[in-house]
């Protein structure tokens, strides 16, 4: 069930307590690439004598496992309630960071939104100047002057999937909702909305086994949910299309910043994911079923990123639809013997001629 040993605290209980009197440390000093505001909060640590430990501000004796499996004398094992569909290697690799072009106002109003979103996940994840992409190909370059660390990966990966489980959520909500009070159908996309959020909390309680989030990153996931929960709700009543384009536009970001992950364990930035004892959470095999020997953690973000890119064709496919009346393609019988629609290498979303 380990992750990386990282193997120096980020700083002691009086370094923290000098810290948080300080203005300025505060936001710009950091020994891993993120403020040290954020740093109060967590406390690296690293496997220690069999004990996980990782962006924790519990102490060593006080810490136990997150979510234990709960022992009951008939219950042995309680199965996801949405087995994972699988992937194929070649579907696996075949994915790329992509952006669709705005076409519309309500498009381009999406667009801008995410990118102000971007611009504070990484103000207050921390990254500099120097491990930011080209500002021109933002969701598409992967080259930056300087790595991040394997602890700052983690922390993105945390504040970026916390968030991402939400949208699914609200639309899955908000339309089962209106279908009761209109009594009328959904034609399907209840189901692949509520999906969607349950794989995209499953990538959190993955990277939670890694790792445990101290008190300041616990309120800024608080923060962040009720902002983004109480947003999302507001603009799916007023406009399901927009909403639905702007989570395509998340999810380019997250197949782009999983994509720029890997790339650099292959450049052999990341040392404590490319070691060979390093193992990947039971939570990850079970839930993938990962194969023997295709359980690194560049195999795991590979699984990741194919949900992210199956979620970006999904979303942009959705957007392009009739809300209220056209069924989910995704989940469709076709004439013919034709078959649904594949969204994973599909980045731009289908257009609706194309599965209606």
């Amino acid at each position: 069930m380990l992750s990386a040993k990282l193997q120096s605290n980020l700083c002691s209980p009086k370094q923290a307590a000098r810290l948080s009197r300080a203005v300025a440390p505060l936001f710009y000093a950091s020994t891993l690439g993120y403020p040290a505001g954020i740093r109060i909060g967590l406390v690296a640590s690293l496997q220690q004598n069999g004990t996980s430990r990782a962006f924790s501000t519990t102490p060593v004796t006080n810490f136990k496992e997150f979510f234990p499996v709960k022992e009951t004398e008939n219950i042995r094992e309680t199965p996801p309630a949405w087995p994972h569909h699988g992937y194929t290697e070649e579907e696996m690799l075949s994915v790329v960071p992509a952006h669709r072009p705005p076409k519309t106002w309500g498009d381009w109003a999406a667009w801008k939104f995410m990118r102000s979103c971007r611009w504070g996940m990484d103000f207050f994840t921390g990254m500099r100047k120097e491990q930011k992409v080209d500002k021109a190909n933002p969701t598409t370059a992967v080259e930056t002057i300087k790595p991040l660390t394997e602890a700052q990966w983690l922390l993105r990966f945390l504040f970026l999937e916390s968030i991402a489980g939400v949208p699914g959520m609200v639309a899955g909500m908000l339309r089962h909702l209106h279908s009761i009070r209109r009594l009328k159908r959904d034609n399907g996309w209840i189901e692949t909305l509520l999906e969607e959020s349950y794989n995209e909390r499953m990538h959190l309680l993955t990277f939670m086994k890694m790792c445990e989030p101290g008190w300041f990153m616990k309120l800024m996931l608080i923060g962040a949910q009720g902002v983004y929960f109480n947003g999302l709700f507001i603009t799916y009543l007023i406009s399901p299309k927009i909403t639905h384009r702007f989570v395509g536009y998340l999810e380019e970001e997250a197949v782009h910043t999983y994509t720029l992950a890997i790339k650099q364990i292959e450049d052999g930035h990341l040392p404590k994911w490319a070691d060979p004892n390093f193992v990947v959470p039971d939570i990850a095999v079970k839930y993938w079923h990962m194969p023997e020997g295709k359980r690194t953690m560049k195999d795991l973000i590979y699984y990741i990123r194919a949900d992210e890119a199956c979620h970006r064709g999904v979303n942009h496919t959705l957007s392009n639809l009739n809300q209220n009346e056209d069924p989910n393609p995704f989940v469709s019988e076709y004439k013919n013997g034709r078959s649904p629609p594949r969204p994973a290498l599909k980045a731009e979303g289908y257009e609706r001629e194309e599965v209606l």
